[in-house]
């Protein structure tokens, strides 16, 4: 199994075929994202009962947490392609993780947003610094200083090296974010959802977090193919094979 990997690998890192597949998966992810997302909203916003505490407050959840989720998801998965990009030396496993880390960035500041409009009716402040929300504002600073280092260097290949080694340096933050309120005492809310076996909260308040999850993940997904279809182009300017989109796509 291990010897089928770098095949695979391989044959997925072909840019024209990658190109294709992206725009092909693009229609497939965009509108079962936009569904999820609009059932989501519908279930938490109108179908799921006030919180017997926090009132109609906790409905932020429905974008907070699904916003923190992919926050994490999308550094790993950053790491996890940048790994692979260094270890065989696949250039499109790089543009995974460049194309990733804008939106990674994007979601992380929804996260602390949302999370500071849910802070202050509920702690009296906007921001505390607190375990898991400093951990989280951490992961943004790695996120831009990805985005920051890459733009530092002319040449891609060394830029390709150079974020890839911190990608995978700083994933070791998104355990902390995951574990902070088990491993510290912190203000932040504890584990609800990931308690499989006993959720706190009802499942009427849980099937809408849960479709938002789907629909943002899926969401995010749809974006990342757009975005990759644009760095492998990028990449392969001088191809000719990507100049004839181009000339095809002006044509259009």
């Amino acid at each position: 199994m291990a010897s089928m990997i770098p095949t695979w690998l391989h044959r997925l890192a072909s840019p024209p075929h990658f190109f294709r597949l992206a725009g092909r998966l693009h229609r497939w992810l965009l509108w079962p994202a936009l569904a999820c997302i609009g059932l989501g909203i519908y279930g938490g916003l109108v179908m799921a009962p006030p919180d017997y505490q926090q009132g109609e407050a906790f409905r932020i959840i429905y974008v907070h947490v699904p916003s923190a989720y992919l926050s994490m998801m999308i550094y790993t998965t950053m790491a996890v392609a940048s790994a692979i990009g260094l270890i065989w030396r696949i250039k499109l496993a790089h543009a995974v993780a460049a194309s990733a880390a804008p939106i990674g960035a994007s979601f992380t500041f929804l996260a602390l947003v949302t999370g500071a409009l849910w802070g202050e009716p509920m702690w009296g402040t906007w921001w505390v610094w607190d375990a898991r929300l400093t951990a989280e504002l951490i992961l943004l600073f790695l996120y831009l200083g990805y985005i920051l280092l890459r733009s530092a260097f002319d040449d891609i290949n060394k830029a390709d090296r150079a974020s890839a080694v911190l990608a995978i340096v700083g994933v070791v933050n998104v355990p902390i974010i995951h574990y902070s309120v088990i491993w510290w005492s912190t203000l932040h809310q504890g584990p609800t959802i990931s308690k499989l076996d006993n959720p706190s909260i009802t499942y009427d308040m849980l099937w809408p977090l849960l479709v938002m999850i789907l629909g943002f993940t899926l969401f995010f997904f749809a974006v990342l193919t757009r975005h990759l279809q644009g760095e492998v182009l990028e990449r392969e300017q001088h191809a000719r094979w990507s100049r004839d989109i181009v000339v095809d796509g002006l044509a259009d």
